[in-house]
């Protein structure tokens, strides 16, 4: 009897694996696992309640973008914490060391990876350096080889919030990953089809429907190479993309000459300038240039959508100068 019991038991545990993993894998996970909708807004938004706690979030259409929106507790621990820090409350470096149960691993020689403990997404991680780096000082091949290592991994967005008018909330260098899709309800990443119709020249590309300053490179052509193979090229992009925006670095410690943001997959690399961290009240960072926005609740949402996300980052941005210029 009791060798029948530990059987059913066992049938009962495989069963539930292989149902987990149907759900888990099937092309669009259910809205019951994934979110239901709640409170739809006025227009052509809609809201989403999601299982995890993380808040509703919603997804409307604006210049050809189907943009994604996430109303976020996060926000305000976040916020919270960097004013402590700023206060002398808390530690001055939360990267030296990380906290252990963060930690997810040792990359290269000079990386490590380590979770998110303000994360926007699940598996949100950050890549950061295991010596003190200034957020503002220039990228460099290291960097790019310790990113290149983990967006080998799975599909997923690599980003850089390079200063605190460009949305870093720390000044230890550390670069981010979230995984894609952001939605799994939409695009792989909501700006992807503008970035689609980019023009290039001289192998920099722009995109006219964007009112703010950017370039935008291809990086088809490394997708097989090796992290260490792939750095140097990477790097040499990257110097590109700040030349064509018109950011250069400043004294012996190659100090950015301007805030940015930079966005790269497998595929391509985005940089844009940044003004200013806050638009109305709202803190964007480099995910706001992906066409997925942070707001902390529904009024903030309400002005977002008024305005419309293009004119929020164009303001957070540097406008582009006229073509007659």
């Amino acid at each position: 009897m009791q060798r029948l019991l530990a059987l059913l038991v066992l049938l009962a545990a495989l069963a539930g694996a292989a149902w987990w993993w149907l759900i888990e894998n099937r092309d669009t996970p259910p809205a019951w696992l994934k979110g239901t909708p709640v409170d739809p807004g006025p227009g052509s938004t809609t809201l989403y309640r999601w299982k995890d706690g993380r808040g509703p979030s919603a997804r409307f259409e604006a210049d050809g973008v189907s943009w994604l929106v996430r109303i976020l507790a996060n926000l305000r621990r976040k916020a919270q914490a960097r004013t402590a820090q700023a206060g002398g409350t808390a530690p001055a470096n939360p990267f030296l060391p990380p906290e252990p149960d963060l930690l997810v691993a040792e990359l290269t020689p000079t990386h490590r990876a380590v979770l998110n403990k303000f994360n926007v997404v699940e598996h949100h991680l950050l890549v950061v350096t295991r010596a003190f780096e200034d957020q503002e000082r220039l990228l460099t091949p290291a960097d790019f080889e310790a990113l290149w290592l983990c967006l080998g991994e799975y599909p997923a967005l690599g980003f850089y919030n390079g200063g605190a008018a460009a949305g870093a909330s720390q000044r230890h260098r550390h670069l981010q990953l979230v995984p894609l899709p952001l939605d799994a309800a939409g695009a792989p990443l909501p700006l992807g089809p503008l970035l689609d119709s980019a023009t290039y020249r001289e192998g920099i590309g722009t995109v006219a429907a964007l009112p703010y300053r950017h370039a935008l490179v291809r990086l088809d052509d490394l997708r097989e190479l090796a992290p260490g193979a792939a750095a140097g090229p990477l790097h040499d992009r990257y110097r590109r993309l700040l030349a064509a925006t018109g950011i250069h670095g400043e004294g012996p410690e190659a100090l950015q000459s301007c805030p940015y943001n930079l966005l790269a997959t497998r595929g391509w690399m985005l940089l844009a300038p940044r003004s200013r961290e806050f638009w109305e009240g709202m803190s964007v960072n480099a995910l706001g240039f992906a066409g997925a926005l942070l707001v902390r609740d529904q009024e903030q949402l309400r002005r977002l959508r008024e305005t419309g996300p293009l004119a929020a980052l164009a303001a957070v941005g540097v406008r582009k100068a006229p073509e007659n210029e």
